[in-house]
């Protein structure tokens, strides 16, 4: 398979099913961000990170390709990203939740080098979010969007932000509250 097609020289590429649109369309702009967020998350697991960090990212990364095929596939049939995945993320994130000091006040993002990538992670899950937040605003008739999306990319910002504090915390990372 060549990774050459020359069929997205003009501005174009195809979605799920085969319609072509413009590169900035909305479809694209989201499934963009989840790419960006997924690349991120490959960022953050080039450190070292305890336990059970480096099996939930990955983890992340392959709900996330399901995230982004829905966002991709404007006539689906059902959807990609599966309930389990949001079980699954709700899970960890209480488990984490759990291993975490309370919050007294805003920290600024930052400490350890794979905590401050996890919370520019966090900012990219957000971006991605209210980009398929205004695709859900303004689709065309018949098309199709999973409402689970949203669910998830929600949960997912609040997961990646326990995740940056508990890690910088496990790494000696510091907070600094405002």
């Amino acid at each position: 398979m060549s990774i050459v097609t020359k069929t997205g020289d003009g501005g174009q590429t195809a979605l799920v099913g085969g319609t072509r649109v413009s590169k900035d369309h909305p479809r694209v702009e989201a499934y963009g961000s989840i790419d960006e967020l997924g690349a991120w998350l490959g960022v953050v697991l080039t450190y070292p990170l305890p336990p059970p960090f480096p099996q939930q990212l990955r983890s992340l990364q392959r709900q996330l390709f399901q995230v982004g095929a829905d966002l991709a596939a404007p006539q689906a049939a059902s959807p990609y990203l599966k309930p389990q995945a949001l079980e699954e993320l709700e899970s960890n994130l209480q488990a984490l939740l759990a291993d975490l000091p309370p919050q007294k006040g805003f920290i600024l993002c930052g400490g350890s080098p794979a905590g401050a990538r996890l919370h520019l992670a966090r900012a990219v899950c957000r971006r991605a979010e209210r980009q398929a937040v205004t695709l859900s605003h303004n689709l065309a008739p018949g098309e199709y969007f999973n409402p689970q999306v949203l669910i998830y990319l929600n949960r997912l910002s609040d997961y990646l932000y326990v995740a940056a504090r508990l890690v910088n915390l496990q790494q000696g990372g510091r907070e600094e509250e405002l």
